[in-house]
């Protein structure tokens, strides 16, 4: 259920505010969060548009560009700014089935800058300051204008100097195996400086994570609603100020629009600042605050959950019936609640048997999800079921098809890109999909953006250099424990993620590079509505008795997430509570062992366990724990543990 108030008395941190007009205080004066810690000061000046932010008096954002070009409309230069709203507090509560926590409150001060041009042509900003960061987005509802068509977004994000960054580059469209770039599946470039140049032309993915002073910061954006394209920071920072990027050329639907193009309002996706501690930014949920409240959809199909799969290890020769019977044993024998089956089911099973598997499962009580390829001309795959999902009809007789059929939910794979066409396709499969209450996985995939708050039929996303890219090549392994911990504070940080996490035994061809405490640490760090396991069920025998009855026992979905310690890529600790026990999971990504004192004083005092690694690197070990205000763990080398209280 969903609730959102829009209170207009004023807080006290805005009622300095209340009844200014468009008068040099109301350029300088500052909205303020609830908290008061964090000041949004928009300024006009020499006919252009400023914003700044900081916290506690601290500069968090230098002073930065607002501003539109439309074709037919600078909304950039020789501005003036005729209005400027009464402030108003906003408040919106609603519930997750997948996320870091459940119930969610949010709560900000709002106010609107209206301004026009030298023709008269008008733009609204509205901003939003809530005690874990700043979001703004821009109105143009201009009536001289029917067609808006966006030519170039120029806002900019001002770092302060010496400000650091972690950043993943933007993959160049159309390279990569069959030409199915980009899918945000780089390795992150960690504490650079601010304003490094992206190595690649397409810029840096959303969200970018930088630290200025005692600040941390991360820039992203949200509710994306297939009108706009998906944005990102463009390769050129030069002096730390990154501005918004495009998606290149190729990243379009089959004859589709590249940028934002809308006959009425337009209306661009919130740009967010979620800043403050470590632990302030990586808490946040301003990346589904500000998406658009969920549709409406039959809340007993919204069932996250845990999931056997056999390409991640096996790859594409075990797509065939036997293999995937013994698959749906696994999970039954693990008390998980799906199996995935792969591409190219279609040719080497055929619909008859998937009816016949997805009978069996039933009998199980494990549901059947299925790969679909999602690409019409835009690469060169062949995997199949191919083309099948391209246009509004086909998805509805599909999607009934195997609905019908007994099938769960489905994975669709290898998108194009960002380009406004694209991000709408995304969009109407979702909305397809939850008219056929199916489930869905999108992978080869863009960052989701706060779509699992709007569509409750999206479970989770790839969008991340994953396991299978371990699998693949010695150099992913050998980095695999850095990106792994650099995942929680920034991909992972506000959508869900299909890493595809957990091996316990070996990867054909690599020598694996984390031990088995750091493996099973990451089913709980990383948040998924359907955790895909990588294991098999050789590598699962391989583990005590205790490991696999975690393994069974894992909670599907949380009621509250918070970070205890972290630093990204090279360590992270994260606390999630589901009912009354707290589940604390830590990693290690360093090459030395690495001493914590936890503060748990949160969970109360609490007997429980700890499962961490033991002398060998496919050892583990148990003890029981004693929650205190302080708890002392040490981690081994690429090890990790977990703790249940």
């Amino acid at each position: 259920m969903v609730k959102t108030t829009l209170v207009t008395a004023l807080t006290c941190a805005a009622a300095s505010l209340v009844g200014i007009t468009p008068t040099a205080a109301a350029q300088t004066a500052a909205l303020r969060s609830p908290d008061q810690h964090i000041a949004v000061t928009v300024r006009e000046a020499d006919g252009k548009l400023t914003y700044a932010i900081a916290r506690d008096g601290k500069p968090v954002l230098l002073a930065s560009d607002l501003g539109l070009q439309l074709a037919g409309a600078n909304l950039t230069d020789d501005l003036t700014l005729t209005a400027t709203s009464t402030p108003r507090v906003v408040e919106d509560h609603y519930q997750m089935a997948v996320g870091k926590r459940k119930d969610i409150s949010y709560r900000a001060n709002e106010q609107t800058w209206s301004l026009q041009n030298a023709r008269q042509q008008k733009m609204d900003i509205t901003f939003r300051v809530s005690n874990d960061g700043v979001a703004f987005r821009y109105v143009v509802a201009e009536p001289s204008l029917p067609l808006k068509k966006l030519v170039q977004e120029h806002t900019t994000f001002a770092l302060p100097a010496g400000a650091k960054a972690w950043l993943q580059p933007m993959a160049v469209a159309q390279t990569g195996w069959s030409n199915t770039n980009p899918s945000y599946e780089e390795h992150y470039q960690m504490e650079i400086p601010a304003g490094t140049r992206s190595p690649t032309e397409a810029g840096w993915v959303f969200p970018a994570l930088f630290k200025a002073g005692a600040n941390w910061i991360a820039i992203s954006e949200a509710n994306m609603d297939g009108t706009w394209q998906a944005s990102r920071l463009a390769q050129d920072a030069s002096g730390g100020k990154y501005s918004i990027g495009n998606p290149m050329p190729a990243e379009v639907y089959t004859n589709g629009g590249l940028m934002a193009e809308v006959e009425g309002t337009l209306t661009s996706p919130w740009r967010l600042v979620a800043l403050g501690s470590l632990a302030a930014v990586t808490n946040s949920t301003l990346g589904t605050d500000l998406a658009a409240p969920a549709i409406a959809f039959d809340a007993s199909l919204v069932k996250p959950g845990h999931a056997s799969w056999s390409w991640g290890i096996l790859k594409d020769d075990a797509t065939v019936y036997d293999v995937q019977k013994k698959f749906i044993d696994y999970a039954a024998d693990m008390h998980w609640d799906y199996t995935l089956v792969d591409a190219d089911w279609d040719r080497k099973i055929g619909y008859d048997k998937i009816k016949q598997l997805a009978d069996y499962a039933a009998t199980k009580n494990i549901g059947l999800l299925l790969w679909y390829n999602s690409s019409g001309d835009w690469n060169k795959t062949e995997y199949s079921p191919k083309s099948q999902l391209l246009t509004h009809d086909q998805r509805v007789k599909e999607f009934k098809r195997i609905r019908d059929m007994g099938i769960k939910g489905v994975k669709i794979d290898f998108f194009g890109g960002d380009g406004q066409s694209m991000i709408a396709y995304y969009v109407d499969i979702l909305r397809d999909a939850a008219d056929a209450g199916l489930l869905v996985n999108f992978h080869g995939a863009t960052l989701p953006r706060g779509w699992t708050r709007t569509w409750p039929n999206l479970m989770t996303m790839e969008a991340v250099r994953g396991f299978e890219f371990t699998s693949f090549e010695q150099v992913d392994e050998d980095k695999m424990p850095a990106h792994a911990a650099m995942l929680p504070f920034a991909r992972n940080l506000f959508d869900p993620m299909d890493f595809t996490p957990v091996v316990f035994g070996d990867i054909p061809k690599i020598k694996r590079a984390s031990r088995n405490g750091f493996e099973l640490a990451t089913s709980v760090l990383y948040l998924s509505g359907i955790q895909h396991f990588v294991e098999i069920p050789e590598g699962m025998a391989t583990v005590p008795a205790y490991v696999k009855q975690f393994m069974q026992e894992l909670p599907r979905s949380w009621d509250d997430s918070r970070l205890v310690d972290g630093y990204p890529g090279k360590y992270a600790v994260i606390a999630r509570r589901a009912g009354d026990t707290w589940y604390i999971a830590g990693i290690n990504a360093t090459t030395a062992d690495k001493t914590l004192t936890l503060d748990l004083s949160f969970v109360g005092k609490k007997q429980g366990v700890v499962i961490t690694d033991g002398e060998g690197e496919r050892d583990f070990s148990q003890r029981s724990i004693a929650a205190g205000k302080k708890v002392v763990v040490t981690i081994k080398p690429h090890g990790g543990f977990v703790i249940q209280l």
